[in-house]
């Protein structure tokens, strides 16, 4: 028990730092202004264009670091700093959001299947924790609380397997967006550096999230299966 909490502990601060260098690392590559002066939607559409896609929109959404794309609608969805402005984390954010935009029109498989598991990675979600918490005191009275609580950790067991098959989605998606910045010459050597280093602590984010995924599921597995009465 313990030792859970102490990896717990050890894994929020390291996504603090994570998101916090991040944030400091975003802020400080929006203030290179791109020696091209292209907007982040005009290198998203230079880059649909450039892998020979064109049924994908892109379009501009509310919100902070709402930047994706959409499969199901194509669109590469940009929020407002990054749709409008001309700096270094726009290219890089632009870019790799279009990179999932490539792997869909390639049927990169990782993402085929990250997509495959989103409408039950969403039900799951919302019912592993009432199916967790409600076996575990059921338990302690009848037999069918075990079960109960085992289909709980199966269903935050899916939670923890997308998060980590959504890494190599966007590791990929971060590298078809650097090669391409690269090989079109659309960043200087120290812009393309700021876009590589933005996008190396934005993947960082992902792998503490998995992790600490994995750790929940350890400690709901333990206390279900520990717990359990013969």
């Amino acid at each position: 028990m313990g030792t859970y909490y102490l990896i717990i502990i050890g894994i929020s601060l390291v996504s603090m730092l994570v998101s916090n260098t991040l944030k400091r690392k975003f802020k400080e590559y929006s203030k290179k202004t791109l020696r091209n002066g292209m907007s982040g939607k005009e290198i998203a559409e230079k880059m649909l264009s450039d892998h020979g896609i064109f049924d994908v929109k892109v379009i501009s959404v509310q919100g902070n670091l709402t930047d994706h794309y959409n499969p199901k609608t194509k669109t590469v969805n940009l929020s407002e700093v990054v749709y409008n402005e001309r700096n270094a984390a726009a290219a890089a954010v632009a870019a790799h959001e279009c990179g999932h935009a490539v792997q869909h029109a390639k049927g990169y498989e990782w993402l085929k299947m990250r997509s495959t598991l989103v409408p039950m990675v969403g039900v799951a979600s919302n019912l592993s924790m009432f199916a967790i918490i409600g076996g575990l005191v059921l338990m302690q009275i009848v037999p069918l609380g075990f079960t109960i609580a085992v289909m709980g950790v199966g269903l935050f067991a899916m939670g923890t397997l997308f998060s980590f098959i959504t890494l190599p989605v966007e590791y990929d998606a971060s590298n078809r967006a650097l090669a391409w910045l690269q090989r079109k010459n659309i960043v200087s050597r120290e812009e393309f550096d700021g876009a590589q280093d933005a996008l190396k602590w934005a993947a960082r984010t992902y792998v503490v999230a998995a992790l600490g995924s994995l750790a929940t599921l350890a400690y709901f597995a333990l206390q279900v299966f520990g717990g359990r009465r013969d």
